[in-house]
């Protein structure tokens, strides 16, 4: 059970972390701008609402989150079944993908751009298939990526070399992908590693790299998010090409 003092730090702590955004708005709209804030009551409030919700979020991920990921990693490795791991490395990323807010809301802003500029036609199936399609590759590449991952910790491979041909990968594509899609599928690597995915990974990582003989937590636990932000670049670019 979580004591009042350990929830008054926590929103002390998320108040800290926002404060320099605060800051910085104030500043340019009264000293740069010279106008009051609008709507400063209902501004005030929302930042309120900010606080308490960034509370209970970290929160959740050091209560629910966090500890599934490492525990569901260290079980999957103690079984020692390479097939089910990778299996549940690639659920994982593709689940978590899916569900993530802010590829939802871009996939239906691409779908609405591509279709005012006549790459698809401008009605509500086509958008619709246009964004579902965008979503499942970004979802399948980051599957993908997290099933690399893993084997990467299990085998030991370094991170950089496999970055490196990625990214050599991702250039590559950009020559002979639509420009259309370039932006979209460069922006694709950012906003899948968000509220959802980033804690989860991250998670697994850990534990994984926790559970297996001479793997340093530190050293392997991390990187998963590095190729979860480098393969929907890729698989996008192939999305437009083919689309």
């Amino acid at each position: 059970m979580i004591s009042p003092k350990a929830i008054l730090n926590s929103l002390l702590d998320s108040l800290r972390d926002l404060l320099p955004i605060i800051l910085v708005i104030g500043f340019f709209q009264i000293a740069v701008l010279q106008q009051p804030i609008p709507n400063f009551g209902e501004i005030a409030l929302g930042v309120v609402f900010v606080v308490i919700g960034l509370t209970l979020f970290v929160q959740g991920l050091n209560m629910g989150l966090f500890p599934i990921g490492e525990t569901m990693a260290y079980s999957f490795a103690s079984k020692g079944s390479l097939i089910w791991l990778l299996s549940f490395a690639f659920a994982l990323g593709f689940g978590t993908t899916v569900a993530e807010p802010a590829l939802i809301a871009v996939a239906k802003e691409a779908a609405k751009i591509a279709a005012d500029g006549g790459m698809i036609e401008a009605n509500e199936p086509s958008m619709a298939s246009y964004a579902q399609g965008l979503r499942l590759t970004v979802a399948v590449s980051v599957g993908f990526a997290i099933v690399i991952g893993v084997l990467r910790i299990i085998k030991g491979w370094p991170i950089q070399n496999l970055i490196v041909v990625g990214y050599t990968g991702v250039v590559i594509m950009t020559f002979f992908a639509p420009r259309e899609i370039i932006g979209i599928a460069y922006d694709s690597g950012g906003v899948t590693t968000s509220t959802i995915t980033v804690p989860l990974v991250t998670a697994l990582g850990v534990g994984l790299a926790s559970s297996i003989k001479g793997r340093n937590p530190m050293v392997d636990g991390f990187g998963l998010i590095a190729f979860a932000s480098l393969t929907p670049m890729i698989f996008v670019m192939a999305y437009g090409m083919v689309v």
